[in-house]
């Protein structure tokens, strides 16, 4: 028997920037990590981890019950395709549980890697119940979904058959629209479609010479007292964003989506995110589950 959305159990995934963070992730009580390595995702800016490392931390995930997840969620230029089969096979060899992408090259690949659970990245904005099918006649067994959706949207996305569906509920917001932005390229030449965005939504602008503030900087998203919305509206996984975050964020992030999904007081958890969102000094909103653009 199917459990009903109110009795799926929610998968809770941590991001891991570092060794430091994925043990602190574990320490915390994630159900999944997700990682990348050294090149090729969408978080280049992190240490991230060479190809023996990326072994052992699959490894020690799998030691202590936990999925391992690759991140190779950037868009591939023509001289990256060797290279991206290259990591496919490094995950399959190491036994990662499934890998995220971007690029619709790698589908191709989709056939000779059945061992390896493919995901759509948030970065190629799942948007809507027709993405998420389309998703599945390419072989997703998962999507990201973009983080701008409501809670209506969500659940129509999430009653795709044989499709699951992952939401953002912790982390930096983008001012454009999932997987969607050229701001970076634009004004730096670094595109964050290839993981090396300069957030220039976040920096002081002027105009006619005059300061004008941030008005492109988003808050941060907080989600822990969303949680039975979200189980009810056929989501099957959490996500916490921030491979570019402290260790110690990580761990109090994951353990405090940990304590939520356990069943501890949504409201008092919420009081605790504030201080999350202090690491960026930003303030916290769950604002696009309720249709707030």
């Amino acid at each position: 028997m199917v459990p009903s959305s109110e009795e799926r159990s929610l998968e809770l995934l941590a991001p891991a920037g570092d060794w430091a963070a994925l043990e602190a992730a574990l320490e915390a009580g994630a159900d999944a990590v997700y990682f990348g390595l050294t090149s090729l995702n969408a978080r280049r800016g992190a240490k991230n981890f060479e190809p023996e490392e990326f072994r052992r931390a699959v490894e020690l995930l799998h030691q202590r019950g936990a999925k391992a997840y690759l991140t190779l969620n950037i868009d591939l230029a023509q001289r990256e395709l060797g290279q991206a089969a290259r990591m496919l096979e490094l995950a399959r060899q190491a036994g990662a549980d499934a890998v995220l992408v971007r690029d619709p090259a790698l589908l191709a690949l989709r056939p000779e890697y059945a061992e390896i659970e493919f995901h759509f990245s948030t970065q190629t904005c799942m948007a809507n119940s027709a993405d998420v099918a389309a998703a599945g006649h390419c072989g997703a067994d998962r999507v990201v979904l973009a983080r701008e959706l409501s809670l209506s949207e969500i659940a129509a996305a999430s009653a795709v058959e044989n499709v699951e569906t992952e939401v953002f509920v912790q982390g930096a917001l983008c001012f454009s629209v999932s997987g969607r932005c050229l701001l970076a390229s634009w004004v730096g030449g670094r595109s964050g479609n290839r993981g090396a965005c300069t957030s220039p939504c976040r920096v002081p602008w002027s105009v006619a010479g005059e300061p004008a503030g941030t008005p492109l900087a988003m808050h941060d998203l907080a989600a822990v007292d969303r949680l039975d919305e979200l189980r009810r509206a056929g989501v099957s996984a959490l996500k916490i964003e921030g491979r570019l975050k402290t260790a110690q964020w990580v761990g109090d992030a994951a353990g405090l989506y940990r304590r939520a999904i356990d069943g501890e007081n949504p409201q008092e958890l919420r009081q605790e995110a504030e201080k999350l969102g202090g690491y960026t000094g930003r303030q916290l909103t769950s604002g696009y589950l309720d249709r707030e653009r």
